[in-house]
């Protein structure tokens, strides 16, 4: 057997024992033995392979499966550009915590530096800290000996990707794969010739076993009898719920569709500086890395609030600088809060949101906000939703009612627009319920490769709901959406494209449906759907800022009456 097809035999045998079970391929030449590897243990049922075309696509794609599967997923890629393209994909790991492993296939060492052919620095090519771990693999001309090296430095991989350092993110094993490239055609060979003193495969475990835990008793002190304490919880926080069920005052960015119990109108009481200052809690506990409101960042700011971090002790955010503690996990509840002080949060968030619903009454689904409420009540039980950045989960985050059964999944990393129908192709193709998506027209434009899914490849079971506002929908409420802006607004900030969807959709082999009503969103949603299905809704973008204010409003006057 030779080195390269011994070595990819062994680095896909092992990332198997380690507990991969998705991997993402783009095709090219250089990556040709990791590609039959691949497609060999795929075809054994070891793993399910995702082969892509578009490596940006392929990142995002394994994003997804790791993000919903909770599981380290590999990208393999030929040299050149093609790592490069990867990159986006490793920004969001790297910054949302998820297991990515980059192989990248590269030239020998001595074709660098020297003109080669499709030949970069692949050393270079992610930064100096992005990566929780980076190998490049020796290749000998003997093999002898080599099966413990890689499988242990594969396992070290597994692990660093995992978080056993501390939070789960990228790593890149580098592999300077020589010619041949292929199997020689000895059948003889493929399955351990008389060149390979060790076997293959088979084996029971990972040669190196590294576990990744947490240490329980390292943990932020839960409320104590008498304390008033507010829990922020960012957009994905899967537990919220749990913590506001026990009694405690919750608000998520995740708004009503963190739990029933969750403060479904908490972000509108944060951004009400009146009932802020008159019900001030001693102390925030911050569940995650919230990062979608500004009214947020400025609570966590107040002087005399201490603010506690529960999230990994690397990457965690502290923004305003004013975390008093972090750690990976929250003691044991001891208990609900102040009884006077938790009723008047509730009592206020009943009131917030019998304001927010009157004022969204007079409005369908062509406002933002209203599809955003009618997605997050039609979504079956036991559901994963998928969002885009932007104004999508801001409306999620005001504007859905209180309910639970939702898994809520996003590219919060870097909050980029890149990638959102992969990542949520991945999501889908992880998840064992329904799936669905939010995204705006811009992020599903940015990625229709996502939909570009070959004949061989697993195809999800997805519905992938386009906002179609022929633009940018958030800069309208932001400074830029000010009158004094509005001679250059459109054409620099709303950029619409004019783009029709429905041929596109179904040209990339995707089914297209229109829904203008909130009844048809609703039924759609409810309906059972095999592959991937595009549901556009019209909405507007012009009056949103208006409509924002208006809430606003209604939301204050609606506190100040008590």
């Amino acid at each position: 057997m030779n080195p390269s097809t011994a070595l990819a035999t062994v680095l896909v045998d092992e990332l198997i024992a380690c507990g991969v079970r998705d991997a993402v391929l783009c095709p090219g030449s250089r990556n040709a033995p990791l590609a039959m590897a691949l497609h060999a243990a795929d075809a054994a049922g070891r793993l399910r392979l995702h082969v892509r075309i578009d490596e940006r696509t392929a990142a995002f794609l394994a994003v997804g499966l790791a993000r919903s599967g909770g599981t380290p997923v590999p990208v393999a890629t030929t040299s050149g550009t093609a790592v490069a393209n990867l990159h986006p994909g490793v920004l969001e790991a790297h910054h949302g915590g998820v297991g990515l492993i980059l192989l990248s296939a590269d030239r020998p060492a001595g074709l660098r530096d020297v003109g080669a052919n499709q030949v970069i620095d692949q050393s270079a090519v992610f930064g100096g800290n992005v990566l929780r771990l980076r190998h490049e693999f020796d290749l000998p001309q003997s093999i002898a000996g080599q099966n413990a090296r890689w499988r242990s430095m594969t396992a070290r991989a597994v692990a660093a990707a995992s978080g056993a350092a501390g939070r789960p993110g990228p790593v890149q094993l580098n592999l300077p794969l020589a010619e041949p490239l292929l199997p020689d055609g000895d059948a003889t060979s493929a399955g351990g010739a008389a060149d390979w003193p060790e076997q293959l495969t088979g084996r029971g475990g990972p040669w190196t076993a590294i576990p990744v835990s947490r240490d329980p008793t390292w943990s932020i002190a839960a409320p104590q009898p008498g304390e008033r304490c507010l829990f922020l919880a960012d957009l994905t926080w899967p537990g919220a719920g749990e913590i506001a069920a026990a009694g405690h005052p919750v608000v998520s960015e995740a708004g009503g569709l963190a739990g029933s119990r969750v403060l479904a109108a908490g972000i509108h009481l944060v951004a009400d500086p009146g009932f802020l200052h008159a019900h001030r809690p001693d102390r925030v506990i911050v569940l995650g890395r919230p990062t979608l409101f500004r009214p947020v960042t400025a609570l966590l700011g107040l002087p005399g609030v201490a603010v506690d971090v529960v999230d990994a002790t690397t990457g965690y955010a502290d923004v305003t600088g004013t975390a008093r503690a972090v750690a990976p996990a929250l003691a044991a509840a001891t208990g609900p809060g102040p009884e006077d002080w938790y009723a008047a949060w509730r009592s206020a968030d009943a009131s917030a949101a019998r304001a927010v619903s009157a004022v969204l009454g007079h409005h369908d689904v062509a406002a933002s906000p209203v599809l955003a409420r009618t997605l997050g009540s039609a979504l079956a039980p036991g559901s994963t939703l998928v969002l885009g950045s932007s104004q999508t989960p801001r409306d999620i985050g005001m504007f859905t009612r209180p309910r639970d059964g939702v898994r809520v999944l996003a590219n919060r990393g870097v909050a980029g627009i890149d990638g959102t129908v992969s990542t949520a192709v991945g999501a889908a193709l992880a998840s064992q319920g329904p799936t669905a998506a939010l995204m705006g027209d811009l992020a599903f434009l940015h990625d229709l490769t996502g939909l570009a899914i070959g004949p061989h490849e697993p195809r999800p079971d997805l519905t992938i709901v386009v906002a179609n506002n022929d633009g940018g929908g958030i800069f309208g409420t932001l400074e830029p959406g000010e009158p004094a802006h509005a001679h250059a607004f459109e054409r620099v900030f709303g950029t619409p494209v004019g783009a029709e969807l429905a041929p596109i959709v179904e040209g990339l082999g995707a089914e297209h449906l229109m829904a203008v009503t909130g009844d048809e969103v609703a039924d759609a949603l409810r309906e059972t759907v095999t592959g991937i299905r595009v549901l556009e809704v019209p909405v507007t973008r012009t009056d949103l800022r208006a409509l924002l204010a208006e809430v606003r409003e209604a939301v204050r006057e609606a506190l100040a009456a008590g």
